[in-house]
Protein backbone atom coordinates (compact mmCIF):
# COMPACT_ATOMS: atom_id res chain seq x y z
CA UNK A 1 0.00 0.00 0.00
CA UNK A 2 1.86 3.42 -0.74
CA UNK A 3 1.35 6.47 1.54
CA UNK A 4 -0.71 8.32 -0.38
CA UNK A 5 -3.74 5.75 -0.13
CA UNK A 6 -4.21 6.20 3.30
CA UNK A 7 -3.97 10.22 4.03
CA UNK A 8 -5.68 11.08 6.58
CA UNK A 9 -9.48 12.01 6.16
CA UNK A 10 -11.85 14.47 8.25
CA UNK A 11 -14.26 10.79 8.36
CA UNK A 12 -11.73 8.80 9.96
CA UNK A 13 -11.18 7.29 13.24
CA UNK A 14 -8.79 7.91 16.07
CA UNK A 15 -6.26 5.59 15.97
CA UNK A 16 -4.63 4.65 19.80
CA UNK A 17 -2.36 2.35 20.45
CA UNK A 18 -0.50 0.66 23.44
CA UNK A 19 1.31 -2.24 24.44
CA UNK A 20 -1.59 -3.68 26.17
CA UNK A 21 -4.36 -2.61 27.72
CA UNK A 22 -2.69 0.42 29.60
CA UNK A 23 -3.91 2.83 26.95
CA UNK A 24 -7.52 2.21 27.60
CA UNK A 25 -7.17 4.78 30.47
CA UNK A 26 -6.78 7.40 27.38
CA UNK A 27 -8.96 5.91 25.37
CA UNK A 28 -11.72 6.18 28.27
CA UNK A 29 -10.52 10.13 28.61
CA UNK A 30 -10.86 10.27 24.62
CA UNK A 31 -14.38 8.96 24.29
CA UNK A 32 -15.80 11.02 27.53
CA UNK A 33 -14.23 14.42 25.42
CA UNK A 34 -15.05 13.59 22.07
CA UNK A 35 -18.09 11.27 21.95
CA UNK A 36 -18.43 11.94 18.74
CA UNK A 37 -15.68 10.33 17.25
CA UNK A 38 -14.93 6.65 16.29
CA UNK A 39 -12.12 4.97 17.92
CA UNK A 40 -9.54 2.55 17.16
CA UNK A 41 -7.69 0.60 19.38
CA UNK A 42 -5.06 -1.92 19.23
CA UNK A 43 -3.10 -3.34 22.40
CA UNK A 44 -0.27 -5.15 21.21
CA UNK A 45 -0.50 -8.09 23.84
CA UNK A 46 1.97 -10.37 22.13
CA UNK A 47 4.54 -7.94 22.85
CA UNK A 48 3.78 -6.89 26.05
CA UNK A 49 5.64 -4.68 28.17
CA UNK A 50 7.01 -2.69 25.66
CA UNK A 51 9.75 -1.31 28.77
CA UNK A 52 11.74 -4.93 28.20
CA UNK A 53 11.84 -4.33 24.45
CA UNK A 54 15.20 -2.48 22.70
CA UNK A 55 14.26 1.02 21.19
CA UNK A 56 14.91 -0.75 17.18
CA UNK A 57 12.47 -3.60 18.19
CA UNK A 58 9.67 -0.39 19.75
CA UNK A 59 9.85 1.44 16.28
CA UNK A 60 9.29 -1.83 14.19
CA UNK A 61 6.31 -2.18 15.92
CA UNK A 62 5.13 1.26 16.80
CA UNK A 63 5.23 1.52 12.44
CA UNK A 64 3.39 -2.04 11.61
CA UNK A 65 0.59 -0.82 13.67
CA UNK A 66 0.40 2.61 12.38
CA UNK A 67 0.54 1.12 9.25
CA UNK A 68 -2.36 -0.84 10.15
CA UNK A 69 -4.62 1.73 11.64
CA UNK A 70 -3.84 3.88 8.27
CA UNK A 71 -5.11 1.45 6.18
CA UNK A 72 -8.28 0.92 8.40
CA UNK A 73 -9.00 4.54 8.39
CA UNK A 74 -7.36 6.30 11.52
CA UNK A 75 -7.14 9.92 10.86
CA UNK A 76 -4.86 10.91 13.76
CA UNK A 77 -2.52 8.34 15.62
CA UNK A 78 -2.59 8.35 19.85
CA UNK A 79 0.75 6.74 20.69
CA UNK A 80 -0.77 5.80 24.09
CA UNK A 81 2.36 4.28 25.79
CA UNK A 82 5.17 6.06 27.33
CA UNK A 83 7.71 3.73 26.66
CA UNK A 84 6.68 3.65 22.71
CA UNK A 85 6.37 7.84 22.43
CA UNK A 86 10.12 7.84 23.87
CA UNK A 87 11.20 4.84 21.68
CA UNK A 88 9.18 6.01 18.83
CA UNK A 89 7.45 9.10 18.42
CA UNK A 90 9.84 11.06 16.38
CA UNK A 91 10.85 8.15 14.23
CA UNK A 92 6.52 7.73 13.44
CA UNK A 93 6.69 11.35 12.41
CA UNK A 94 9.68 11.38 10.37
CA UNK A 95 8.33 8.44 8.44
CA UNK A 96 4.83 9.65 8.62
CA UNK A 97 5.04 13.49 7.85
CA UNK A 98 1.44 13.98 6.99
CA UNK A 99 0.00 12.11 9.98
CA UNK A 100 -0.72 14.01 13.08
CA UNK A 101 0.73 11.89 15.97
CA UNK A 102 -0.17 12.74 19.62
CA UNK A 103 2.31 10.56 22.29
CA UNK A 104 2.86 10.77 26.09
CA UNK A 105 5.34 12.21 28.30
CA UNK A 106 5.36 11.83 31.90
CA UNK A 107 3.62 15.12 34.01
CA UNK A 108 6.52 16.18 35.29
CA UNK A 109 5.84 20.08 34.47
CA UNK A 110 2.41 20.31 36.52
CA UNK A 111 4.32 17.90 39.18
CA UNK A 112 6.76 20.81 39.54
CA UNK A 113 4.16 23.66 39.92
CA UNK A 114 2.51 21.33 42.33
CA UNK A 115 4.87 20.08 44.63
CA UNK A 116 4.90 21.56 48.22
CA UNK A 117 8.30 20.10 49.23
CA UNK A 118 9.85 20.21 46.21
CA UNK A 119 10.18 16.34 45.84
CA UNK A 120 8.45 14.74 42.80
CA UNK A 121 8.59 10.94 42.34
CA UNK A 122 8.01 9.47 38.64
CA UNK A 123 7.40 6.02 37.93
CA UNK A 124 7.97 4.70 34.27
CA UNK A 125 9.89 1.85 32.38
CA UNK A 126 13.88 2.64 31.82
CA UNK A 127 12.89 2.90 28.04
CA UNK A 128 10.63 5.99 29.23
CA UNK A 129 13.26 7.23 31.22
CA UNK A 130 16.00 6.60 28.96
CA UNK A 131 14.14 9.18 26.33
CA UNK A 132 15.12 12.08 24.83
CA UNK A 133 11.63 13.26 25.30
CA UNK A 134 11.83 12.90 29.02
CA UNK A 135 15.50 14.30 29.76
CA UNK A 136 13.97 17.03 27.78
CA UNK A 137 10.91 17.76 30.27
CA UNK A 138 13.43 17.48 33.63
CA UNK A 139 15.86 19.30 31.95
CA UNK A 140 13.40 22.20 31.13
CA UNK A 141 10.60 22.19 33.76
CA UNK A 142 12.60 20.39 36.61
CA UNK A 143 14.99 23.46 37.98
CA UNK A 144 15.07 23.88 41.61
CA UNK A 145 13.53 20.42 42.43
CA UNK A 146 14.05 16.92 43.14
CA UNK A 147 12.69 14.47 40.38
CA UNK A 148 13.23 11.02 41.64
CA UNK A 149 12.73 8.22 38.57
CA UNK A 150 11.25 4.88 39.84
CA UNK A 151 11.48 1.70 37.77
CA UNK A 152 8.62 -0.91 38.17
CA UNK A 153 8.90 -3.79 36.84
CA UNK A 154 6.19 -5.91 37.15
CA UNK A 155 3.50 -3.72 37.55
CA UNK A 156 2.42 -3.88 34.31
CA UNK A 157 1.96 -7.72 34.06
CA UNK A 158 -0.07 -7.57 37.41
CA UNK A 159 -2.77 -4.93 35.63
CA UNK A 160 -2.62 -6.78 32.23
CA UNK A 161 -3.97 -9.97 34.57
CA UNK A 162 -6.48 -8.17 36.04
CA UNK A 163 -4.73 -8.07 39.74
CA UNK A 164 -5.44 -4.04 40.76
CA UNK A 165 -5.72 -4.97 44.04
CA UNK A 166 -4.25 -8.31 45.27
CA UNK A 167 -2.05 -8.83 47.96
CA UNK A 168 1.12 -9.54 45.59
CA UNK A 169 0.31 -6.53 43.72
CA UNK A 170 0.08 -4.35 46.96
CA UNK A 171 3.17 -5.72 48.10
CA UNK A 172 5.24 -4.69 44.48
CA UNK A 173 3.67 -1.57 44.84
CA UNK A 174 4.61 -0.44 48.38
CA UNK A 175 8.24 -1.74 47.38
CA UNK A 176 8.27 0.79 44.56
CA UNK A 177 6.70 3.53 46.77
CA UNK A 178 8.82 2.96 49.73
CA UNK A 179 11.80 4.66 48.52
CA UNK A 180 10.23 7.32 47.20
CA UNK A 181 8.03 8.37 49.94
CA UNK A 182 10.67 8.21 52.04
CA UNK A 183 13.21 10.38 50.00
CA UNK A 184 9.72 12.83 50.54
CA UNK A 185 8.01 12.96 47.50
CA UNK A 186 4.89 14.57 47.94
CA UNK A 187 3.40 14.48 43.76
CA UNK A 188 4.14 11.27 42.13
CA UNK A 189 3.56 11.02 38.57
CA UNK A 190 2.62 7.99 36.83
CA UNK A 191 4.66 7.36 33.78
CA UNK A 192 2.54 4.86 32.23
CA UNK A 193 -0.58 4.41 30.97
CA UNK A 194 -1.29 1.07 33.22
CA UNK A 195 -0.60 2.69 36.08
CA UNK A 196 -4.23 4.92 37.01
CA UNK A 197 -5.89 1.62 36.71
CA UNK A 198 -3.61 1.83 39.64
CA UNK A 199 -4.79 4.77 41.53
CA UNK A 200 -7.37 3.09 43.87
CA UNK A 201 -4.02 1.02 45.33
CA UNK A 202 -2.24 3.65 45.16
CA UNK A 203 -4.50 6.03 47.46
CA UNK A 204 -4.62 3.11 50.11
CA UNK A 205 -0.71 3.02 50.23
CA UNK A 206 0.18 6.65 50.34
CA UNK A 207 -2.66 8.03 51.65
CA UNK A 208 -4.74 11.88 51.05
CA UNK A 209 -1.51 13.66 51.27
CA UNK A 210 0.62 12.94 48.05
CA UNK A 211 -1.19 14.49 44.84
CA UNK A 212 -0.81 11.86 41.76
CA UNK A 213 -0.65 12.80 38.70
CA UNK A 214 -1.48 10.98 35.08
CA UNK A 215 -2.20 12.40 31.27
CA UNK A 216 -4.90 11.07 30.19
CA UNK A 217 -7.51 14.15 30.46
CA UNK A 218 -4.26 15.92 29.28
CA UNK A 219 -3.80 14.05 26.10
CA UNK A 220 -7.05 13.87 25.48
CA UNK A 221 -7.46 17.44 25.47
CA UNK A 222 -4.57 17.62 23.39
CA UNK A 223 -6.15 15.14 20.88
CA UNK A 224 -8.96 17.88 20.37
CA UNK A 225 -6.65 20.39 19.32
CA UNK A 226 -4.91 18.36 17.25
CA UNK A 227 -8.06 17.53 15.23
CA UNK A 228 -9.47 20.74 14.99
CA UNK A 229 -5.86 22.31 13.96
CA UNK A 230 -5.92 19.84 11.03
CA UNK A 231 -9.52 20.05 10.18
CA UNK A 232 -10.00 16.50 11.08
CA UNK A 233 -12.65 17.23 13.77
CA UNK A 234 -16.28 14.71 13.24
CA UNK A 235 -19.06 16.58 13.00
CA UNK A 236 -21.48 17.12 15.97
CA UNK A 237 -23.88 14.04 16.34
CA UNK A 238 -21.68 11.80 14.27
CA UNK A 239 -22.66 7.65 14.96
CA UNK A 240 -19.04 6.87 16.77
CA UNK A 241 -17.91 3.44 16.61
CA UNK A 242 -15.62 1.79 18.82
CA UNK A 243 -13.08 -0.89 17.24
CA UNK A 244 -10.72 -3.04 19.53
CA UNK A 245 -8.06 -5.10 18.43
CA UNK A 246 -5.32 -6.99 20.18
CA UNK A 247 -2.33 -9.40 19.12
CA UNK A 248 -3.17 -11.31 22.01
CA UNK A 249 -5.87 -13.56 23.57
CA UNK A 250 -8.80 -11.63 22.62
CA UNK A 251 -11.50 -13.26 25.53
CA UNK A 252 -8.76 -11.50 27.53
CA UNK A 253 -8.66 -8.48 25.93
CA UNK A 254 -12.95 -8.30 26.03
CA UNK A 255 -12.48 -9.13 30.05
CA UNK A 256 -10.40 -5.94 30.13
CA UNK A 257 -12.86 -4.30 28.40
CA UNK A 258 -15.43 -4.76 30.77
CA UNK A 259 -13.03 -4.48 33.93
CA UNK A 260 -11.31 -1.14 33.06
CA UNK A 261 -13.83 0.51 30.64
CA UNK A 262 -17.37 -1.22 31.86
CA UNK A 263 -18.11 -2.19 28.19
CA UNK A 264 -20.05 -5.34 28.92
CA UNK A 265 -19.97 -5.71 24.52
CA UNK A 266 -17.34 -4.49 23.59
CA UNK A 267 -16.00 -6.16 20.62
CA UNK A 268 -12.13 -7.69 20.33
CA UNK A 269 -10.73 -8.70 16.97
CA UNK A 270 -7.56 -10.80 16.99
CA UNK A 271 -4.54 -9.29 14.93
CA UNK A 272 -1.37 -11.55 14.03
CA UNK A 273 2.07 -10.21 12.85
CA UNK A 274 3.42 -11.74 10.10
CA UNK A 275 7.22 -10.72 8.85
CA UNK A 276 6.83 -7.23 10.18
CA UNK A 277 2.96 -6.55 8.82
CA UNK A 278 0.59 -6.48 11.23
CA UNK A 279 -3.22 -7.78 9.84
CA UNK A 280 -6.55 -9.74 10.64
Amino acid sequence: MTFPEILPKATGAIGMFDSGVGGLSVARAVMARLPGESLLYVADSAHCPYGARSEAEIRALSEGITRFMLAAGAKVIVVACNTASAAALSYLRQTFPQVPFVGMVPAVKPAVQLTRDGVVGVMATPVTFGGRLYEEVVEHYGRGVRVISQTCPGLVERIEAGDLETPDTLALLRSYLDPLLGAGADTLVLGCTHYPFLIPAIRRLVGDSVQILEPSEAIARQTERVLGQRGLLGQPGNAATARFFTTGDAPSMARALRQLLGLENGDVARLQWREGVLGE
